[in-house]
């Protein structure tokens, strides 16, 4: 994999993985884009360390609340911090029951399914502009709220629908102050990520060449900072309820993803 590759995915993972984007689906687009070539195994060692980087920018982030959430999940007292740690586990649930008994199904999603990709941008769209257009309010996630953004963090699984952008929008929706909602969005996320490049990691299907250490290092440091940039941003954004360009740009893509499918103008096709 070239440095410029490796570069350019690296952006990518940074920015949309804070940004309600959707990095799957920008991820296969680019992989379509830079040919099959990039879909080989290898590929799937340059998924892992981007990752890898940007659970690292939202630790570096958050190391506060994580701090707090690991302190409370283990101190065992009746407090905040011990309940919000209990929300963060309940929303990992459905993801977690997703990844492990639909493993199989979830693969053959990620090979170039850019018509899936496109329509799920046009659904992460939707899903911001309400968000964008809710009330203002003040509550916090409480354990079903926690529940339902876990399901939806589950359906973000599907290439084209943004994580940050499913969950924080039903937050929104569901009357959490749209901090709280950014904040608890980012958190839940982490454990996941982490959990994920250790079974990918396990599994001894992924291939490594000291030929391709510089890529792989290039692409971390690109999508490690400019995570740091983009989830700072992201919650800037949220809080000032700018949400609706992002659902504009979703829209965009989307309908020219669809378009270009449509007409056979991809590479990787």
């Amino acid at each position: 994999m070239e440095i410029l590759k490796a570069i350019i995915l690296g952006i990518i993972q940074g920015l949309t993985e804070f940004l309600p984007v959707s990095s799957s689906g920008h991820l296969e687009i680019a992989k379509c884009i830079f040919s099959s070539e990039i879909l080989a195994k290898e590929s799937m060692l340059m998924t892992v360390v981007l990752h890898f980087a940007t659970a690292l920018s939202t630790i570096v982030i958050f190391r506060k609340d994580l701090v707090e959430i690991f302190s409370g999940l283990f101190q065992f007292k009746n407090n905040e911090s011990f309940w919000f740690s209990v929300k963060i586990i309940l929303s990992m649930v459905p993801a977690v029951f997703v990844g492990l008994f639909f493993e199989n199904e979830i693969e053959a999603l990620f090979g170039g399914q850019l018509i899936l990709v496109g329509c799920m941008l046009l659904i992460t769209a939707l899903l911001l502009f309400l968000a964008d257009k809710a009330k203002y309010a003040e509550k916090t996630v409480g354990i079903k709220d926690a529940i339902l953004i876990g399901i939806s963090q589950a359906i973000a699984i599907l290439p084209g629908i943004s994580r940050s952008g499913a969950t924080i929008s039903t937050a929104v929706l569901l009357g959490i102050d749209k901090e709280k909602a950014a904040r608890f969005s980012f958190l839940m996320v982490v454990p996941l990520i982490l959990g994920k490049m250790a079974k990918d990691i396990f599994s001894g299907e992924i291939s490594y060449e000291s030929s391709s250490f510089l890529p792989l290092l290039v692409g971390f440091i690109f999508a490690f900072f400019t995570g740091l940039i983009a989830c700072k941003w992201m919650i800037k954004l949220v809080k000032n309820s700018q949400l609706k360009y992002f659902a504009y740009y979703c829209f965009a893509v989307g309908v020219i993803v669809i378009l270009l499918f449509v007409n056979s103008s991809f590479p990787c096709q």
